[in-house]
Formats: structure tokens, C-alpha cells, sequence
């Protein structure tokens, strides 16, 4: 059984979008999978994106995929809201996973833009209407034009969320203004997917984050939350802008080979990644540090 919820924060207000870890020959890393996921629960976590884009999901077969969310849930299920990534850009193969993932135990939905098609807004609409009705989940949209190519209008957003199994929206896109009209007029739970906008997308009405620096500093971004709340300005302002070289070191290159240099920095399972991505050069290596370090994070 998931942790509690409400409406408001259908999956909690701190959620990381996990990294995949595999073991040195490439393939599935279950035990490092499971104890990656309990460190980041500990460190204070509410949730985990498990088979999103940091995941690696366009690499990790539909069994692997299933494999780690029974593993995830079986680790921290009974703590923490595990969110599996089902999103494709075809809806037969998205409906499968859905499926797939309520099947290995998962609490609830994460479902990108289809990309590379670039449907127009009643494509989308009616992918992600087939997906919120192929299971009994509650299901997370997830809109990033940058990868995907096409947005997620606020007219589409205001239709989906007339379905009630869609409660949320993971916002990658980047547009405080689209985000204050998306969020006032859906009332969709919308959580910051961009990590240097946290903050901002806060003040515009967001209840959480799922972030990928929060592999390394969930507890900082806690404090934010929690400062923000409270009404702390100054020291939710603080806290963004003591992380600023953390938001950027993180993201010098693809977000995935940069949090598991991280990772494997501070000794957690990570493990290789599978091309086309690659690891960082040693150059790129000591940037990170430099950027962790001076963001506060030990090494």
C-alpha cells in the first residue's frame, strides 16, 4: 500500500526521477535498484519515478521495466509512492506498460508527450485518455516539448483533467506564464520538472518536484519546500540560489551520465550506461565536482 495522499499532492511533494543502475557487464542491477531506492526514501524522498527518462526507459526492455518497479516497490513500496514511467510514442505499446505496471505493483503513472510523431492536441488528447483508462492508476502527465516536440496545450491539459484518474503534471516545459494558466485553470496537482525552476514554478502554484538533482540533494530541496510553505521568501531563495551550481553542473551534458558520475562519486549503485549514451570524460568528471562542491554536496 502507497503512503497516504490528498488530492492536492496525489504522489507527495519530493520525488526523484531514479536512475536505472546496472551492473559492469550492462545488464539489470535489481539489488543496487533496491537500495539506491531506500537512500533516497531515507534522505527524505516522498516518492520515485522509476522507467522515466532518467531511467534509461528507451533502452530497458519491457521486462526489465516490470522487473524494477516489483523490485522498487518491493524495497520502499510501503514508504514511498512508486510512479512508473508508461509513456511511449505509440498508445498500443504505452497501454501494455500501464498495464505491465499495475500488474508488478506500482502506485501510479507517469506519461510523456508521444514524441517524435508530433500529433496534434486530439492526438494527445486521446493517448492519454487510453492510457488513464487502461488501468485503475492515477496517472501524471508529463509535458516537455524539448524532447518530445509538441506541448501540451492549456485547452488539453483543462480536457484531460476532467478524467479522474488524471491528477497531475510533471511541467518540463519552461513557461511560467503557460504554467499559472494550466495550473488555475485545470487544477491538475503540477510538480516543477525543471530543477533550476523549482522555485519559481512554486510561486506560481506547483506542490512538488520531481526532480533528477535530487539524487544528491534531496534534503536541500526539502528545506526549500518546506521554506516556501512556511512563507520563508528569503530562505526558499536562499537555499535556490546556494544550489544554482548544482541545477547547472548537473545538466552540462545529458542529465542521466552526469547523475550517475554523481552517484558513483558518492559510492551508490549506479553502474554504466547503456549507449547512446556515454560516460563522462575525465574533464568533465572534475567540472562536476567542482560544481557539486560548490553547491554544497560532499563528496
Amino acid at each position: 500500500m502507497a503512503p497516504t495522499s490528498t488530492p492536492q499532492t496525489p504522489f507527495g511533494r519530493v520525488l526523484t526521477a531514479m536512475v536505472t543502475p546496472f551492473t559492469t557487464d550492462g545488464a539489470l542491477d535489481l539489488d543496487g535498484a533496491q537500495r539506491l531506492a531506500a537512500h533516497l526514501v531515507d534522505a527524505g524522498n516522498d516518492g520515485l519515478i522509476i522507467n522515466g527518462t532518467t531511467g534509461e526507459s528507451p533502452t530497458t526492455s519491457d521486462a526489465e521495466k516490470s522487473q524494477l518497479v516489483r523490485a522498487v516497490v518491493e524495497a520502499v513500496g510501503d514508504r514511498a509512492h512508486v510512479v512508473a514511467g508508461a509513456g511511449t510514442n505509440d498508445t498500443r505499446h504505452s497501454v501494455e506498460l500501464a498495464r505491465a505496471a499495475e500488474q508488478a505493483g506500482a502506485h501510479g503513472l507517469l506519461a510523456v508527450t508521444p514524441y517524435y510523431s508530433k500529433p496534434p492536441q486530439e492526438g494527445l488528447f486521446q493517448h492519454f485518455t487510453a492510457i488513464a483508462e487502461a488501468t485503475g492508476l492515477p496517472v501524471m502527465l508529463y509535458d516537455i516539448p524539448g524532447r518530445s516536440g509538441v506541448p501540451i496545450n492549456t485547452e488539453t491539459m483543462v480536457r484531460l483533467a476532467e478524467h479522474p484518474r488524471i491528477v497531475a503534471n510533471k511541467d518540463a516545459k519552461g513557461d511560467l506564464g503557460r504554467a499559472s494558466w494550466a495550473i488555475a485553470r485545470s487544477r491538475l496537482a503540477w510538480y516543477s520538472g525543471d530543477d533550476m525552476l523549482n522555485l519559481p514554478l512554486l510561486s506560481v502554484g506547483a506542490v512538488g518536484f520531481v526532480s533528477v538533482v535530487s539524487h544528491v540533494v534531496t534534503p536541500e530541496l526539502r528545506s526549500l519546500l518546506q521554506a516556501h510553505l512556511a512563507g520563508d521568501v528569503s530562505k526558499a531563495t536562499e537555499i535556490h540560489q546556494r544550489l544554482l551550481p548544482v541545477f547547472t553542473g548537473m545538466f552540462r551534458t545529458q542529465g542521466v551520465i552526469t547523475c550517475k558520475a554523481a552517484l558513483a562519486l558518492q559510492g551508490l549503485p549506479a553502474g554504466p550506461l547503456r549507449l547512446p549514451l556515454v560516460e563522462l570524460s575525465p574533464e568533465e568528471t572534475e567540472q562536476l565536482k567542482r560544481d557539486l562542491a560548490a553547491g554544497g554536496v560532499h563528496l
